[in-house]
């Protein structure tokens, strides 16, 4: 807060910059005070891959709880395993900085996620990758044409639209 006037407010940004604000306008918005704040509440979530086997997921909780119980200026709210997601296991990590200093906060996030790289590679607990898995069947009774008007690929390497390549095209047709 720089000056408080009659008509408008200024404050200064984070980054610097004066911000002038008429006082209606800042009545009608919500205040954050972050230099008043006692602790930050840090929530996050992250996934492990579906090979890892439910005794390296029961073991998952205590090496996270066990990393930020170590640290002094941390204070662990909960942590625990909250869904099976599409493509990975799920956790939820909420914890507290026991100072509002957003520096610190920065360096004790960093601090943990590299032990938590660590500690679950000597595990062997592979962070999940989203991704897609397609099945490709060699089955001759799973090869279906293609719809009228779909894009085929002829051998030649050309595009053609309508019919498969085989469809009613000889030798002497043209295209």
């Amino acid at each position: 807060m720089q000056h408080i006037g009659l008509k408008t407010t200024r404050v200064r940004s984070t980054s610097g910059e004066e911000i002038v604000i008429s006082n209606a306008d800042l009545l009608k918005q919500v205040v954050r005070n972050y230099r008043r704040m006692g602790e930050r509440r840090i929530a996050f979530k992250f996934g492990v891959s579906y090979d890892t086997t439910p005794e390296q997921l029961e073991a998952v909780p205590g090496i996270v709880r066990r990393l930020i119980e170590s640290r002094p200026a941390l204070r662990l709210d909960r942590v625990h395993f909250q869904s099976l997601g599409t493509n990975s296991l799920d956790f939820e990590v909420v914890y507290f900085v026991t100072d509002p200093n957003y520096g610190l906060y920065m360096d004790e996030q960093q601090r943990l996620y590299l032990q938590l790289l660590r500690e679950f590679a000597a595990l062997g607990v592979e962070f999940a990758i989203p991704g897609r898995k397609v099945l490709v069947s060699r089955d001759d009774r799973d090869v279906r044409e293609p719809a009228e008007g779909a894009v085929t690929q002829r051998s030649s390497g050309s595009a053609h639209r309508g019919r498969p390549a085989s469809a009613g095209r000889g030798a002497d047709d043209a295209s």
